[in-house]
């Protein structure tokens, strides 16, 4: 029988911060890419919603989290997509136009 902690260690959202702390500094990961890497990659828009509560931005890097495009979040939570890349860029990640080039900096799974 599942205890309340298994049962949260294995949720979704806690698995999806879990991913996102896995990270390094100067890379990125796509939405689609943290839900593989949380379990499931059909849970890409819960990534967003988990992202946009995260209750710990200094250990959860979801600065670190962009679009399939390489995109940054327009609702940035934690202050709009200029803090977004200026957070990325004191990492050593180049951002051009409100973008980030995928080829270069995209963690490999």
């Amino acid at each position: 029988m599942k205890t309340r902690e298994d049962a949260l260690s294995d949720s979704p959202t806690k698995r999806i911060y879990e991913a996102v702390k896995k990270i390094p500094k100067g890379k990125v990961a796509t939405y689609a890419d943290v839900a593989e890497m949380a379990g499931d990659r059909k849970m890409a828009r819960a990534v967003g919603n988990a992202l946009h509560k995260n209750p710990d931005p200094s250990t959860i890097p979801c600065h670190r989290v962009v679009n399939s495009k390489g995109e940054l979040a327009g609702e940035y939570a934690f202050g709009g997509a200029w803090k977004q890349g200026q957070i990325l860029e004191s990492e050593g990640v180049e951002v051009n136009q409100g973008k980030v080039n995928l080829e270069k900096y995209r963690i490999k799974l």
